[in-house]
């Protein structure tokens, strides 16, 4: 990525929120959307994670724990409006970014990504080799905690 392209990144994440509906609470900060897009990115690396509404509605109905990431920016809404409600149920906590182009990224596919599900790395069995666990379990502390307000 060229230098412009990261100062470019670094200032539409006000832009970016300005994209983001209705529904998108509780909506993470610049801050945590970065520790987020870290998290989605070793995850992936670690294939312990689920992209896109099919395949994270069949990993809540299988009984995955883990965190749920959002995209904020989605259009239209009816496509993710029902997943805050089934996360809820399932206990999942959750927190909306406001990019699905990043969350497609951190996520490593070349398609914007409108929701990931970072399963739970001791469930999963790689609780120990997971290098990302500390940041995991910061992450979800703030996702519950945000949730209760």
């Amino acid at each position: 990525m060229t230098a412009t392209a990261e100062t470019g990144n670094e200032k539409t994440y006000e832009e970016r929120i300005k994209a983001v509906n209705a529904i998108s609470q509780p909506l993470a900060s610049k801050k945590t959307s970065k520790k987020l897009h870290k998290l989605v990115k070793k995850a992936s690396s670690a294939k312990i994670i689920r992209r896109g509404v099919k395949e994270v509605i069949k990993g809540i109905r299988k009984n995955e724990k883990g965190l749920c990431i959002l995209a904020g920016d989605i259009y239209p809404i009816d496509v993710i409006s029902h997943l805050p409600v089934m996360l809820e149920e399932s206990g999942i906590p959750y927190l909306f970014v406001p990019s699905k182009q990043d969350l497609g990224a951190a996520a490593s596919t070349k398609r914007p990504t409108s929701v990931v599900l970072v399963n739970d790395p001791e469930k999963a069995g790689k609780g120990s080799s997971f290098e990302g666990m500390d940041l995991y379990k910061t992450l979800l502390d703030e996702a519950k905690a945000s949730e209760m307000h």
